[in-house]
């Protein structure tokens, strides 16, 4: 499905420009050498993390938005280590400063806690998760994500799941987005920056 979304884009389906919770919450990279963006698709959060001096894996299933995400590297002169995989086909005892997951909300409920546990094997001791996504009115606005309020984010869902972990930051607001023709219009958003022990 996703390498049909972006093959039938014919352009950055979400825009080149990253999300704004990385350009508004610069103090996230703080301390941060290495970072990994899971599903990072067309390149946009990669390249901004790689632009800001960080050393950046990203992975994403599709060919098409990889191939993208490395010419946007080219482009702003930064180099990214770019990797085609699934999410279970990574190499999740892999360990980075910062690990950012932003909009990733493609999979059922009863998939997302192994997603969590994953993101949270792959947060070095003393690094930060930053989880971007939408909240469930954003299926009222229909401006991107998926039509289900139940693969979306609350605040008690990320305690749940993050609480034990030193939160910085999680804040649920409303935003007009403008990213592409993916994510366009009023958007209820969450964001979590969770950092792990150690």
């Amino acid at each position: 499905m996703w390498e049909d979304r972006y093959a039938g884009a014919g352009e950055y389906l979400f825009g080149r420009a990253p999300a704004g919770v990385l350009t508004e919450n610069p103090w996230v990279l703080d301390g941060a050498r290495t970072a990994l963006c899971v599903a990072d698709g067309e390149g946009r959060n990669s390249v901004h993390l790689a632009r800001q001096g960080l050393d950046v894996t990203a992975f994403d299933l599709s060919l098409t938005a990889v191939g993208r995400a490395n010419a946007l590297a080219a482009e702003a002169g930064v180099t990214l280590a770019t990797h085609i995989s699934t999410w279970e086909g990574w190499d999740w005892s892999r360990q980075f400063d910062l690990v950012a997951a932003i909009f990733v909300q493609f999979m059922t409920p009863d998939a997302r806690p192994a997603q969590f546990a994953t993101l949270r094997d792959a947060v070095r001791p003393g690094g930060r998760l930053l989880l971007h996504g939408y909240r469930p009115e954003q299926v009222d606005y229909g401006t991107g994500g998926p039509p289900s309020r139940a693969q979306m984010y609350t605040p008690d869902l990320l305690r749940d799941h993050f609480g034990d972990w030193h939160i910085d930051r999680l804040a649920a607001y409303d935003r007009e987005v403008q990213e592409g023709r993916g994510h366009s219009g009023p958007s209820a958003l969450i964001d979590l920056v969770a950092r792990r022990p150690g």
